[in-house]
């Protein structure tokens, strides 16, 4: 995924920027990084943030930066933010999303005389030096924010710091959010609203989906209108998003507990307690506890002291590793006792299957698994959602392509309904081979009114394929 915050203020910057930015940690694993501009110009540092947190990467750098702008990144992929030189002037440029017609675009530019662009250590063009090559396209910068929007098949957000202001767009569609905060001399701009609360900033509002913005210590200013559209992503609440933040008016918090108390209203199982994996399926257990009275318990602890967020390895299977030492258990809460467990999805199923295995290994009886999403069958078009290069890392879609054969494209509208035969037996087949002693996904219906907005304003392809 990624994350951003922005500040800009009549007074030095760096303190919020880097705090801000250090609250996007959950949003990305590889790399973070901060641009400043002030009175000396430019400065800007990058480092990687695979072996150790954000804030002691960048606590030296912070001591050593000033300015009265500042444009803070974390990313999953590319070393951001850029510094760019064009016809445009100075700006540094850090952005959110996923290009799909990418090899495409780079055709375009190099025909437009483009002459390189600088590879990654893993040998892909940075996407965020091409979001800068097409914005060059244009005569001013607005123009060109607008040129990229409608040139990126997929989504992207960008924000371009340059000396006269931080200019903001938010994507074409507004799969990710874009919060303003406001206080005494000074604008930030989030992804998380919350990371900007404890910084003394308020609430201001939200960009609508294509909506661009100048934001100076003075002012946000509307460059261009909001679109009418939207499709906003529904994995932020179920579980991207920090359990303090809100999107579109709506608690992430509240929605998983939502989220939970429905998934219970659907269950006829009778364990001796409930648990959520940490840490985006506790709220959503805590709904499901107290909407059914089966009494919420943590069987097992995670421990975060020294394995924060954003130290996890870029290799699946050391992350899947990873994952399963994190976890301590409590035996006193797990012998002999029926467990039901609730996580926010099943991806591809390792890591939830190594979670089942350690329960029963750890003396449980039965391990229920609840899921706050339904099945994700189709692989993300639009956010950098997963690591996986084919649908067919998706457990589901493997499932479905073991009981149909070659003709699996055919049913995959069947394997969405859960009122089909085809849905129910993929999912005792999924339960089955993760050794579950049962499984019941969420329903979209159910997940959408736990969000409770216009189910028009979400986007929900992963789940039906639905654009």
């Amino acid at each position: 995924m990624g994350g951003f915050f922005a500040v800009s203020s009549k007074e030095d910057c760096v303190f919020d920027l880097f705090f801000g930015t250090d609250y996007h940690s959950h949003l990305g694993t590889r790399r973070g990084g901060l641009a400043v501009y002030g009175k000396d110009g430019f400065n800007r540092s990058i480092h990687n943030i695979e072996n150790s947190p954000f804030r002691t990467k960048f606590e030296k750098d912070i001591n050593e930066m000033t300015g009265t702008m500042g444009l803070g990144c974390i990313s999953d992929y590319e070393p951001q933010p850029l510094l760019v030189r064009s016809h445009h002037g100075t700006y540094a440029i850090a952005t959110v999303g996923k290009i799909n017609n990418m090899d495409e675009i780079v055709k375009k530019i190099f025909k437009a005389g483009n002459t390189h662009f600088l590879e990654m250590s893993g040998g892909d063009i940075n996407a965020t030096e091409l979001v800068a090559a097409i914005i060059n396209q244009k005569e001013n910068l607005v123009e060109g924010l607008q040129f990229a929007q409608e040139l990126i098949e997929g989504s992207m957000t960008m924000l371009c710091m340059t000396p006269k202001g931080i200019f903001i767009a938010r994507d074409r569609l507004g799969r990710t959010p874009v919060i303003l905060g406001k206080k005494d001399g000074a604008y930030c701009a989030s992804f998380e609203s919350f990371a900007y609360l404890n910084l003394g900033y308020q609430d201001y509002r939200e960009l609508g989906p294509g909506e661009i913005v100048v934001m100076t210590p003075e002012a946000v200013t509307t460059l261009v209108n909001p679109g009418s559209d939207i499709k906003i992503c529904t994995f932020l609440w179920v579980y991207y998003g920090y359990p303090s933040s809100s999107y579109e008016g709506v608690s992430v918090e509240q929605m998983r507990y939502k989220c939970g108390e429905l998934l219970a209203g659907r269950d006829d199982a009778q364990p001796d307690t409930v648990a959520g994996v940490p840490d985006s399926g506790i709220a959503h257990a805590i709904g499901y506890a107290n909407a059914s009275g089966i009494p919420f318990s943590r069987p097992f602890i995670k421990y975060t002291p020294t394995w924060p967020r954003s130290f996890m390895p870029t290799i699946q299977s050391q992350r899947n590793l990873i994952a399963k030492m994190k976890l301590i258990p409590i035996h006193e809460l797990i012998k002999k006792k029926k467990l039901l467990l609730i996580d926010d999805s099943i991806v591809r199923g390792t890591q939830l299957r190594e979670t089942t295995e350690f329960l029963y290994q750890s003396g449980a009886r039965e391990v229920h698994i609840r899921t706050a999403c339904p099945p994700i069958i189709y692989g993300c078009k639009y956010l950098n959602f997963s690591r996986s290069t084919s649908e067919m890392d998706l457990i589901a879609r493997r499932v479905i392509k073991r009981l149909e054969g070659n003709d699996s494209e055919k049913y995959l509208a069947e394997y969405t309904d859960p009122q089909t035969d085809r849905y129910q037996e993929m999912t005792k087949t999924i339960g089955r081979e993760l050794n579950f002693s049962s499984l019941l996904y969420h329903r979209l219906d159910d997940m959408i009114e736990s969000v409770g907005i216009d189910p028009c304003k979400l986007c929900t392809y992963c789940w039906n394929g639905k654009e």
